[in-house]
């Protein structure tokens, strides 16, 4: 299953506004799709608003995105780049 690790560079961390555009890019792909915040080995389905908001994440945590299906490459590469990019509010 491939992974990629990201830092959550936004000021507001995963809140509504951020966890809802993963939610609206994870369900643009066939994969399943789960972010993983390590030091507190929780997971939430990339597809899941609540789930996302449950991690608890803020600037600065570090998450994991595994993805597992057909185009799950192309799955992981699209969500590290929202996160990187501070969901577009840096």
């Amino acid at each position: 299953m491939p992974e990629a690790n990201v830092i959550l560079v936004n000021p507001l961390g995963l809140h509504a506004r951020a966890a809802a555009k993963i939610v609206r890019l994870a369900n643009e792909f066939e994969s399943v799709i789960s972010i993983m915040r390590p030091n507190r080995d929780r997971y939430a389905d990339a597809r899941s608003i609540l789930g996302i908001l449950e991690l608890g994440a803020k600037q600065g945590t570090e998450l994991i995105i595994e993805a597992t299906g057909r185009d799950e490459i192309s799955a992981l590469e699209a969500l590290k780049q929202l996160i990187v990019e501070g969901f577009g509010e840096i």
